[in-house]
């Protein structure tokens, strides 16, 4: 057969032909291969599915190995240049770049539905002084679902149109609402004169002023990271969106899950770990020292490598340029030489150059937030307002997939067998098992 895996069972000596599909086979062929009477069929092993496709998408390709990102087609170093992060989102969703009218529309659907519902002030005023800006806005993006009941009607095209355009609309001005919650401000509202990022700088920041005008550099910069942050193929976020939207819930609850799973310091933490780091280092003295106690296996290098680039991730290149015209703005970081002799230390040392492990997109982030006047707090916040983009995007595609259906892997089991109850009086005491 051609294009096919021939698999020999030397124990029966049956030999089975699995084929092989756009590089792939299909998990659901080795169910032909028992591996005794009565077996249920063969499984792959997978732990956190490292070699496992979960679907078939035409959404994001990476190539890890060359360090490579398109977006439908488009190279990220292109649209960073080019593009803004709302032409991007159009580009996403709709699988096109648009043309000027219809650029037009969606900028003024986005603008025209950036309010949020009076009653999330209320729900917001309800979290504690220090709450975490991410749980808040995991909190809210949740509950928007309670306030748009035709959101369930997901195979509707219209209604998920609408849902679409509210998700990548209202998740600055929550966000911003979650910021001014946390430092006791009152809630600054959109003001739709502005652009999509510079009316969420606007709610983030203004404090007396009538009109808010952000610094054009910066409010470019902080698009030009939307951009970069837009959608990653199948990351942890991601395929949480996938996940919980195949159980057909709206798409708020499937953000929301996607929002948790970005809340964790593996996922969209990861910068605030390096802007930690870099903190502890101190000073570019004290940065071989550092890069000595990484190699004896005493400390993690953070911002270098990454679970899917085995070169240097193109979106890093990008954002190594932006710092540097954020900084003449700014006010250069004191932490940047840290950073910079960190990155010529290790490009240069085998150690680092044998394992592949070079800046990933994380490495400079920190620092352009930072000096931005955002808070590390808000550093996850800011990953998951352009990254709605990305998993709504994902989600429809999902959704309109006829291969999918509700996600539900299997798992190896290795626990007792089957035994019989018996009572309380009659049982020893053992020891209680975790998990």
């Amino acid at each position: 057969m051609a294009d096919s895996l021939t698999i020999i069972d030397n124990r029966t000596e049956k030999k089975y032909e699995i084929p092989i599909e756009n590089g792939t086979i299909k998990a659901m062929d080795l169910r032909q291969i028992k591996t005794s009477d009565g077996d249920f069929g063969l499984m792959s092993y997978d732990p956190s599915f490292g070699n496992t496709a979960c679907c078939k998408s035409q959404i994001t390709f990476i190539d890890g190995e060359q360090g490579i990102l398109l977006h439908r087609g488009y190279p990220i170093e292109q649209l960073a240049e080019k593009s803004t992060y709302l032409e991007t989102a159009y580009l996403l969703i709709y699988g096109e770049l648009p043309s000027g009218e219809q650029m037009d529309g969606f900028v003024n659907q986005v603008t025209r539905h950036t309010m949020v519902h009076e009653n999330i002030k209320k729900l917001m005023d309800g979290f504690h002084y220090d709450a975490h800006p991410m749980g808040i806005l995991l909190g809210t993006v949740g509950a928007l679902s309670t306030f748009y009941p035709d959101a369930k009607n997901i195979m509707d095209p219209e209604a998920r149109q609408r849902q679409i355009i509210r998700l990548i609309a209202k998740m600055p001005t929550l966000a911003a609402y979650a910021y001014r919650h946390s430092r006791g401000l009152p809630y600054a509202y959109p003001d739709n004169n502005l652009s999509f990022t510079g009316n969420f700088l606007n709610m983030l920041f203004r404090i007396t002023e009538s009109t808010y005008y952000p610094h054009p550099v910066l409010e470019r910069a902080l698009d030009v990271l939307f951009v970069l942050h837009a959608d990653h193929e199948q990351n942890c976020s991601g395929n949480a969106m996938r996940s919980v939207g195949s159980s057909h819930v709206d798409p708020f609850s499937a953000v929301a899950a996607a929002i948790a799973a970005l809340y964790g310091p593996l996922h969209g933490g990861a910068n605030e770990a390096v802007l930690r780091m870099l903190k502890e280092i101190g000073s570019k003295d004290k940065v071989a020292a550092h890069i000595k106690k990484v190699k004896a296996g005493e400390l993690r290098l953070m911002g270098f490598g990454h679970r899917v680039y085995k070169n240097y991730d193109p979106r890093a290149k990008v954002i190594k340029r932006l710092a540097e015209e954020v900084f003449e703005v700014t006010g250069k970081n004191p932490l940047l030489e840290v950073a910079l002799e960190l990155e010529r230390i290790a490009l240069q040392d085998e150690y680092f150059v044998a394992r592949k492990l070079y800046p990933n997109i994380d490495f400079y982030t920190g620092l352009i937030y930072e000096a931005m006047k955002f808070p590390m707090d808000m550093f996850p916040v800011l990953f998951a307002i352009p990254r709605t983009a990305g998993w709504v995007a994902q989600w429809e595609e999902m959704l309109l997939d006829p291969e999918q259906k509700i996600a539900r892997p299997r798992q190896i089991y290795l626990g007792q067998l089957r035994r019989d109850y018996y009572p309380i009086a009659n049982r020893p005491s053992q020891a209680p098992r975790g998990g």
